[in-house]
């Protein structure tokens, strides 16, 4: 095993170690792209590109290229998942935390009506600002833990990882996110439960000026106005939430890929990666429902209001005010929103990671 030269690693960016672990050995540049988290998620679990090393300024530019096609494949799925699910979060938050819709139907029709299309995305800068940093430390964590397991259980990081590897890699990765993604999740939620009717449905009466003027207004004013702990409120479940669909995500599309995959090939195929990508989502997503719906009403409890003392209170609640199926309110939106989205992130993660492959190996 030999070391990376004193020059090039100077000239790596910081972000190289949480993506990507580069060791030289026989020659040969092996860059390990490891999955990030649900939402975000990502490719299928130690799948490999190799390179052939012909000399230290060859090295210089596979890895900076490996390393460019890794952010722009974050920054790309990110924005695309953004794009396609957005609008339906926006419908599920407000039905979660809002009790004078009918129904999904309802919310859209009500949505467009006082607030036009820009009423679907509020917020959405709070969640596009955050994307590609959640993700970047989602895919560090999870390589780490994964590699830190195999170690330990079979004596060296290559070794194939087993169920239980993958589930508690992932959840260890999910926990890890909740540090950082808290607090926009917090400006997203109050961004899109918060009332800025359109001009066209307010006649002749003055518009009242929006609480949150923004995002980042909002996380200002939150601070201000509830503390630092008002950055994070809603933590427990969101860290209840995301350890336990992390670890049902990465297992269920391991899996799905493994099973669906025919023998004799070492990578899903582009329609085993639709299916297995969707179906994770929609099962990671379905199960995390009542933990998401308890998660949104806390955050969106602003100062002065303080009706929930915490999780376990916040259930109680909500259960005795709305019955048990109040646990299940946007379980459908989470479902059809789940889908599409972690299509489009797996195939955009799939198609980077060949094309770095195929990049890589005609050096």
């Amino acid at each position: 095993m030999r070391k990376l030269p004193c020059d090039l690693e100077r000239k790596l960016p910081m972000l190289l170690h949480l993506l990507l672990d580069v060791c030289i050995d026989d020659e040969q540049l092996h860059i390990f792209l490891v999955p990030g988290a649900p939402g975000l998620d990502a490719i299928h679990p130690m799948e490999t590109c190799k390179c052939r090393v012909e000399g230290d300024s060859h090295l210089k530019q596979s890895a900076v290229m490996c390393i460019g096609n890794c952010l722009q494949n974050l920054s790309v799925s990110g924005g695309l998942s953004t794009a396609v699910g957005y609008p339906l979060d926006t419908v599920k938050v407000r039905i979660q935390t809002e009790g004078h819709y009918n129904g999904i139907w309802h919310c859209i029709q009500e949505t467009y009506r006082t607030e036009r299309v820009l009423g679907f995305y509020r917020g959405v800068s709070a969640s596009v600002f955050s994307v590609s940093l959640i993700s970047s430390v989602s895919f560090g964590t999870y390589r780490n833990f994964l590699c830190n397991i195999c170690k330990l259980r079979y004596g060296t990081a290559d070794a194939k990882p087993s169920g239980l590897d993958v589930s508690l890699a992932g959840g260890a990765a999910g926990a890890v996110r909740v540090v950082l993604m808290t607090p926009s999740e917090v400006a997203k939620v109050r961004m899109q439960t918060q009332r800025n009717p359109h001009s066209s449905v307010t006649s002749s009466q003055p518009l009242s000026k929006p609480k949150y003027r923004g995002s980042l207004h909002c996380l200002k004013v939150i601070a201000k106005e509830e503390g630092f702990g008002g950055l994070y409120k809603g933590c427990s479940a969101l860290l209840c939430r995301d350890c336990s669909s992390s670890a049902i995500y990465f297992l269920t599309y391991s899996s799905l890929c493994d099973w669906l995959t025919p023998a004799g090939k070492n990578k899903p195929g582009f329609l085993v990666v639709l299916l297995s990508g969707g179906s994770a989502g929609v099962l990671a997503w379905g199960l995390a429902t009542p933990l998401d719906v308890l998660k949104s009403r806390m955050q969106v409890d602003e100062s002065g209001q303080h009706r929930y003392k915490g999780l376990i209170h916040c259930a109680r609640e909500s259960v005795r005010k709305e019955g048990l199926k109040v646990l299940f309110k946007g379980l459908g939106l989470n479902c059809i929103r789940a889908f599409p989205v972690n299509m489009v992130v797996f195939v955009t993660y799939e198609a980077v990671l060949r094309f770095t492959e195929h990049f890589t190996n005609k050096k």
